[in-house]
């Protein structure tokens, strides 16, 4: 561990939330105001992610070693894999608020998503009490930053978290329309950079573009083998993360200038890379763990992710929609063999325990007690308080019991209640 307070310790991430109002009001940032020195920009900064995550965002409270729960940490039972929920995710996403939502839609994923139909959803994200908003320069060129930002711009600093990407630089481009999956008048295009000073001027563009004062959690966003821009040499472009990124994002946790960091990927190769060469304190691990395919996160990422207390968030946990009724799978039109068919086999073992598929995929993906948040995305209000409906609702255990006993989902996965 590099320079994190401990628990008993004086630090920015055991300050309580009345602690850090006595020491200033973060919607009045002054010393920004003002052009004083960098510390205090950096203290402003600090404060901020104090409030957003309450307690720690950069410590995990676990000893180091020692095999003993915190106060109020109950040992996980069964499955030696999994034991007590680490406190990082207890913190920065209490079970009120265990899910976020995704910011691919606001980046004109799939077809332009008009800027009104934007902004309803994430009012009714935000009415149905989500706290959690994750995106990235790379959703929409830079669009969902801006919408986002946008939204945030009145709400206390202290009462959302807040997530975006490094690891491309966006230009303007003039001749770029669409881009892949993203639809509209882009006007940019982008460039890879994982080093040093590209994930510092990363964060400043992303800063600028959001017009917020804090981001608290930063993922080092498709550095991948299955991301189709990077190839083989994916491989050397980690090398330069783990010598470049990885220690500039340490360092500006340290410095205050942001809450944390962690991965951000679609692959768990780069996440367990980072568990175990660098100290993240969150991973984002997207398109490995839904209802239809986890058994690789399950032997793999998820005992490493508890050995080292680095907490789970799940992206794309309806498989881009998929599990929701639509016809992509992870960000493409190409289903996988033999998956229309295992969800129709789920939505009608759902139906018949009154519950429906989109509530049993996201209720799935927020079980293991490794995992902090799940984030589906959505791209209307309907879709986001359906989101928020199905986490609230109730689903009788014999439900699971039938999956597992069809051999429709593992036996040792994590189910709800």
């Amino acid at each position: 561990m590099t320079g994190r307070t401990t628990p008993g310790q004086p630090g920015w991430g055991h300050l309580s939330l009345d602690d850090w109002r006595s020491h200033g009001d973060p919607g009045e940032p002054e010393a920004v105001q003002k052009g004083e020195c960098m510390s205090n920009r950096r203290e402003f900064l600090t404060q901020a992610a104090v409030a957003a995550a309450a307690t720690t965002v950069g410590t995990r409270a676990l000893a180091a070693g020692n095999g003993h729960h915190p106060a109020g940490q109950a040992p996980g039972s069964g499955n030696p894999a999994l034991p007590g929920k680490p406190p990082l995710a207890m913190d920065l996403f209490p079970p009120q608020h265990h899910y976020g939502a995704g910011g691919t839609q606001l980046g004109n994923m799939f077809r332009v998503t008009p800027d009104d139909q934007a902004e309803a959803m994430l009012e009714a994200a935000w009415k149905s009490g989500t706290r959690y908003f994750d995106t990235s320069p790379w959703y929409g060129l830079g669009l969902s930053e801006r919408r986002l930002g946008h939204f945030l711009d009145d709400k206390p600093l202290e009462e959302y978290v807040l997530s975006t990407k490094v690891g491309r630089l966006l230009m303007p481009d003039a001749s770029v329309d669409e881009l892949g999956i993203w639809k509209g008048n882009l006007n940019f295009n982008y460039r890879y950079d994982y080093t040093a000073a590209g994930v510092r001027r990363s964060l400043e563009d992303s800063l600028q573009r959001l017009g917020v004062s804090k981001i608290d959690l930063v993922y080092i966003h498709d550095l991948a083998p299955s991301n189709k821009d990077l190839g083989d040499d994916w491989k050397q472009y980690l090398d330069t993360a783990l010598k470049g990124a990885m220690p500039e994002l340490t360092r500006m946790r340290e410095e205050g200038i942001i809450g944390g960091w962690g991965m951000g990927v679609n692959d768990i190769e780069p996440s367990l890379a980072a568990i175990e060469h660098a100290d993240p304190d969150v991973i984002l691990q997207a398109t490995r763990y839904t209802l239809l395919n986890h058994q690789d996160a399950l032997s793999r990422l998820f005992p490493q992710s508890r050995r080292a207390e680095v907490p789970l968030v799940i992206g794309a946990p309806l498989g881009s929609g998929f599990l929701a009724g639509s016809n992509h799978w992870m960000y493409s039109t190409d289903i996988p063999q033999g998956y229309r068919q295992q969800r129709d086999r789920i939505s009608r073992i759902a139906h018949e325990h009154g519950t429906d598929l989109r509530t049993a995929a996201l209720q799935f993906t927020a079980a293991p007690d490794v995992v902090a948040a799940t984030i589906p995305g959505a791209r209307t209000a309907e879709q986001a308080k359906a989101n928020h409906q199905s986490m609230q609702a109730d689903i009788p255990a014999e439900f699971w019991q039938t999956l597992k006993s069809e051999g429709l989902i593992a036996e040792s996965a994590p189910t709800p209640g």
